[in-house]
């Protein structure tokens, strides 16, 4: 079972941080990419951001400057460090274990966890 499971989702006030942290089980992980994305009610899912096994990163362009995506192959975990955030960064954030060294295809998503960024 390679299920990734999310954590650190939360309420937070417009312009604080969070860090989410996705971790997952089995030796795929360090040889894949991982991603996060986000899906806002009535929205499709977005990508957010991801990082390669190597450690390239890229992100949405409505979240670059304030996001931050790492990875520890040690402890088989993703994070993202999320801060200056605002109300339409509200939405229920997915991690993703991609299905080759660079992102692209998903091979498992995660359950979710919720994000909402309000006064």
């Amino acid at each position: 079972q390679v299920q990734p499971v999310e954590s650190g989702g939360g309420l937070v006030q417009p312009g604080g941080s969070l860090r989410l942290s996705c971790a997952a089980s089995g030796s795929i992980f360090s040889i894949s990419a991982m991603g996060w994305h986000r899906q806002a009610p009535g929205k499709q899912r977005e990508l957010v951001a991801s990082i390669s096994s190597g450690g390239r990163s890229n992100y949405a362009d409505s979240v670059k400057g304030r996001f931050t995506i790492s990875r520890d192959n040690a402890k088989n975990t993703v994070y993202l460090q999320m801060n200056s955030l605002k109300p339409e960064d509200t939405a229920v954030y997915y991690c993703g274990i991609g299905a080759s060294p660079t992102w692209g295809l998903v091979r498992y998503w995660g359950q979710g966890t919720q994000v909402t960024v309000s006064s």
